[in-house]
């Protein structure tokens, strides 16, 4: 039951994710969450992000941010790296999350979503058929309905680590 909120990999941080290595392995799209996900919430896109960005096109990805957020805050974080957005996205309904891979001329097995929240990011990529990337949110400050929702995702992360746990130990 618990399973369909659990990310594909849990990180600390986006800026960690080895992402040549995904190349290497055959992705080609990336679809990823703003706010908390790239850069605190509300912020512009800042040199870590402008440079992860850069790298990325450099290596050959087709990337579209997914956010929930109005319009002028996600342009607002695209003037600075430039790719496909989409924005009012409504996760986690799939219908966006598909629509993000049409603009990238991807599917399912290539593509990668990267986001910070299991309710909404991961819950939404998971029912797209879309491998997920749960990273730690970048900043504590966050609007009310997430912070209540954070209570509910430690009580998934709780059981998420036992499974990966158990897994592990499985296959030793």
């Amino acid at each position: 039951m618990l399973q369909k909120f659990y990310p594909g990999d849990y990180v600390d941080s986006t800026y960690v994710i080895d992402f040549d290595k995904l190349y290497a392995e055959g992705y080609r799209g990336l679809i990823f969450d703003i706010d908390n996900t790239l850069v605190p919430h509300g912020a512009r896109a800042d040199e870590r992000a402008k440079k992860l960005f850069a790298h990325l096109k450099e290596l050959g990805y087709t990337c579209c941010l997914l956010s929930n957020n109005k319009e002028p805050r996600v342009k607002m974080f695209n003037d600075d790296v430039q790719v496909n957005y989409i924005f009012k996205a409504g996760k986690p309904s799939v219908r966006n999350y598909k629509k993000a891979m049409e603009k990238m001329g991807t599917d399912e097995k290539n593509t990668l979503f990267v986001g910070d929240q299991i309710f909404t990011d991961v819950y939404g990529a998971n029912r797209a058929g879309i491998r997920t990337i749960l990273v730690k949110p970048i900043h504590p400050k966050e609007e009310i309905q997430i912070v209540l929702k954070r209570y509910l995702e430690k009580i998934v992360l709780f059981f998420y680590k036992r499974y990966v746990k158990k897994n592990q130990e499985e296959r030793k």
